[in-house]
């Protein structure tokens, strides 16, 4: 286990090895985290960079019995529970076929149309190896087929292997996780093309809030929960809660921008740039509506433009945060994102910039007896 570590940890420095001298440090960070391996159940490489930028500000690091870390600040006042979850979509290798080729188990909640003709990693006992999952070619396909969608479980990984004692050689078997192959990219005006936006971005929120958070103070224990196995269940966010015992919770994910060509305008309303986003719905959970009040509140005082989503066929930590403790108030606060759940995302640094200025204001909002409040259920006369 310590040398498959090695291995992604390795594999994270090699893809960030590209031109970042003109980058700022926030946009370092982002790229960092986009490119770093960390399928559910394989987070090494993007815990590694979470404890590297938290420890510093951090009064104590800690981990769950499953992977996730947890940062704390401050000795007294209510316990603030700020999430994002460190895994991405991904894969691992189920079979390894005579001929050469490995079928993928996928882990996380894909499209299958997402799926064929992609790059991939394969991280594997002796190090990256670079796989695509083939796709028929139009020459032979009957015309009836061409607009199919081809099953994951017809798809292979091809590293070029012309039988399975060439795959063993290159150090492949089953187990082994596998990610997209899809390098961080900044485009212009201010955006960023890169995989695993959800919820590397939301881990780049918390690092940047909980560093100024430190050093500009706040009213209560705040610990950032950098959580695993978030796209295969919430299960690094209810052990963390578990362990941190929060009386509020705030999630930090990417949403779902709905400004692209051939959108249906009821799946989203939130766009790319035009601020941080809160959701009221979403398939898991529904937010605190005393809490949800607050952060519109916080929002309209800082002048941040705030994007109120409902969104079917979602799910994130807030909700097994929620659940956790005899019930915690919760909100999922997210930074839009085009093209979530795929090789390729984009998000906008405004929208980035402004979720961190409101989780500072917010938290430092959070003193006891708004906290009580939040918590208070009781009818009133």
């Amino acid at each position: 286990m310590k040398f498959r570590s090695r291995i992604i940890a390795a594999v994270a420095l090699a893809v960030v090895a590209t031109p970042l001298a003109a980058q700022d440090r926030t946009e370092r960070l982002l790229g960092e985290l986009a490119d770093a391996p960390g399928p559910s159940g394989f987070e090494e490489a993007v815990r590694a960079i979470m404890v590297r930028e938290l420890k510093p500000a951090a009064d104590q690091i800690s981990y769950d019995g499953i992977g996730s870390v947890i940062a704390s600040h401050g000795s007294s006042g209510p316990r603030v529970m700020l999430d994002a979850h460190m895994d991405e979509l991904g894969g691992v290798v189920r079979r390894v076929t005579p001929d050469g080729y490995l079928t993928m188990q996928m882990l996380g909640g894909w499209l299958d149309q997402a799926l064929p003709d992609q790059r991939w990693i394969i991280i594997g006992s002796k190090g990256p190896v670079h796989a695509v999952t083939g796709i028929r070619d139009i020459h032979v396909v009957p015309a009836d087929e061409r607009s199919k969608v081809y099953p994951r479980d017809s798809l292979y990984l091809d590293v070029g292997a012309r039988n399975a004692a060439e795959l063993k050689a290159l150090g492949l078997s089953p187990g082994d996780p596998v990610v997209p192959d899809a390098p961080f990219v900044a485009m212009p005006g201010g955006r960023y093309l890169g995989k695993a936006w959800d919820d590397r971005v939301g881990c780049a929120v918390v690092i940047e809030a909980f560093r100024r958070l430190a050093a500009s103070g706040h009213p209560n224990r705040l610990f950032v929960a950098a959580t695993v196995q978030e796209e295969v269940g919430l299960r690094g966010a209810r052990t963390a809660a578990d362990v941190i015992k929060p009386d509020i919770g705030i999630a930090i994910e990417g949403g779902i921008a709905g400004d692209s060509p051939g959108r249906n305008p009821e799946e989203t309303q939130a766009r790319l740039g035009a601020g941080p986003g809160i959701f009221l719905y979403d398939s898991s959970t529904l937010p605190n509506r005393k809490f949800v009040a607050l952060v519109s509140a916080v929002a309209a005082a800082r002048q941040i433009p705030l994007q109120r989503d409902l969104v079917q066929g979602y799910g994130d930590d807030s909700a097994a945060i929620q659940a956790t403790a005899g019930g915690v108030p919760t909100v999922n606060l997210v930074v839009p994102a085009r093209y979530t759940h795929a090789h390729n995302g984009i998000i906008d640094r405004a929208d980035f910039d402004g979720m961190v200025d409101l989780v500072v204001a917010l938290i430092q909002r959070l003193d006891a007896k708004t906290v009580a409040d939040l918590r208070d259920f009781a009818p009133r006369n």
